[in-house]
């Protein structure tokens, strides 16, 4: 069963409650989307660190539910 875009954001905030999040449906077919997110949280980590935790938020669902996210992540513009 695909995901919807409101279960990725909600998953993502529940686990970084001051991040922007945007989801995009890529494909209109609930299963490949992109995620922009820019947290505070990110700050000083490596972008394979912030990808890390953005998985981590989504509880084991990329590669069940969701089939395909690409992710842009950032901290905050100074």
């Amino acid at each position: 069963m695909p995901m919807n875009p409101a279960e990725i954001e909600a998953l993502i905030r529940e686990a970084l409650p001051d991040a922007d999040v945007t989801i995009e449906d890529l494909r209109g077919d609930g299963d490949h989307y992109a995620a922009y997110v820019v947290s505070p949280t990110f700050q000083g980590k490596t972008r394979v660190q912030q990808h890390q935790m953005i998985y981590q938020a989504l509880q084991g669902r990329m590669g069940n539910e969701l089939h395909a996210l690409a992710l842009q992540t950032s901290a905050p513009a100074a």
